[in-house]
């Protein structure tokens, strides 16, 4: 009997295996242009500035700031707020301005053209996805900042988990899948971070502007609305049985999942109590 049972569990792994290696050379992706890009051909570089991220935000900046005072860097965030607004913008327009794109995502989002029938309008839209990679990376600086101001409050699980993670999916993405669809997730991440960042901006110029500011908490709201209109639209895809990777997908739609769990719970020990006291008070 147990022979029987080890032959069964032995069985059932192999055909795992081979499953997983069937379907991983079926929907990696690979590029000698795109693979050769700056971060791109290996893991190391984009780990090592993760690493040395996770290590300052979480451990050398705090012991640093311990007794000093706050940094005053507010001209810094000025400049930074507004380079991340004007770039994010780019980043939504790159959609409209790229030759033939909205034709293309149009006419063959279930079902690309196979690279080689497009190449030069896949390698823009890949472009496209390099360039959103990098303002994920230049996204790391705002926990910087947060320690150097001595918020280290502001630097939840939720904060440094989301910068990490983004990262991380934004270049294995790139370097292993390299589809047209996420495009559409990036646009709408792209377009939160717009307002998000314009936000911060005007928040920087100093308390006189709080009272213009009340939209605050509708970022959140944003941000909760994005991660059900992805999940939406991965679900859409592997409903459809569009050619798009479905272990990618699957990701995708696990990773959506726990950043709208993150990001509710946020929103409701953030705002709920102001909710609860208002109508207390009445």
């Amino acid at each position: 009997m147990a022979n029987v049972t080890q032959a069964s569990l032995n069985d059932f792994t192999a055909k795992t295996q081979n499953y997983l290696l069937q379907v991983f050379n079926n929907e990696l992706v690979f590029d000698e242009v795109v693979d050769s890009w700056p971060f791109m051909n290996t893991p190391w570089m984009v780990l090592t500035i993760l690493s040395g991220y996770l290590l300052f935000v979480l451990k050398l900046g705090p012991n640093m700031m311990e007794n000093r005072k706050p940094f005053n860097i507010k001209n810094i965030m000025l400049l930074y707020n507004v380079i991340q607004t004007l770039y994010n913008s780019w980043l939504v327009t790159l959609l409209f301005i790229t030759p033939g794109a909205i034709n293309y995502y149009v006419n063959h989002l279930c079902h690309p053209l196979p690279r080689h029938h497009n190449q030069f309008l896949i390698h823009e839209l890949n472009k496209a996805s390099w360039y959103f990679f990098l303002s994920k990376i230049i996204d790391l600086l705002d926990t910087v900042f947060f320690v150097l101001r001595k918020k280290q409050s502001h630097v939840s699980f939720l904060h440094v988990y989301h910068h990490v993670n983004m990262v991380i999916t934004c270049w294995a993405y790139l370097r292993f899948i390299k589809g047209e669809q996420l495009l559409f997730s990036g646009f709408i991440n792209s377009f939160i971070h717009m307002v998000m960042y314009s936000y911060y901006f005007l928040s920087a110029l100093g308390p006189h502007m709080q009272k213009y500011l009340w939209w605050k908490k509708y970022l959140t709201r944003m941000q909760i609305i994005q991660f059900i209109t992805i999940m939406a639209w991965h679900a859409g895809l592997y409903m459809f049985n569009c050619n798009f990777p479905k272990l990618f997908i699957m990701y995708v739609v696990c990773d959506m999942v726990l950043f709208l769990y993150l990001f509710s719970m946020f929103y409701m020990k953030t705002y709920k109590p102001k909710i609860t006291l208002k109508l207390h008070g009445h």
